[in-house]
């Protein structure tokens, strides 16, 4: 199973080699935008896109974004819930 995190494009460092920095949950990482960057759509700076192992998979939109960012950190208080009453600390 693979899992792609949201990530905004901060720049689009070399288009020709498929190259840009995202924002990845607070964290500026290289991107290849290689499988999603068109001639008639281009990936430009402020795009959403999901992010798999450095590669971008698919362009989405702010809100489909929000919602995925949302759901991942409830699923980690959630986990954090989980270990904190395996462990007998929870209050």
């Amino acid at each position: 199973m693979c899992l792609g995190i949201p990530g905004r494009i901060v720049e689009v460092t070399d288009r020709e080699g498929g190259l840009a920095t995202g924002d990845v949950s607070g964290v500026r990482r290289s991107v290849s935008i290689a499988l999603v960057d068109e001639p008639a759509a281009p990936v430009e700076e402020g795009a959403w896109v999901l992010v798999h192992v450095g590669f971008a998979l698919a362009k989405i939109d702010e809100d489909q974004a929000q919602e995925t960012l949302a759901l991942l950190r409830r699923g980690a208080e959630l986990q954090r819930e989980l270990d904190e009453m395996r462990e007998g600390t929870m209050t």
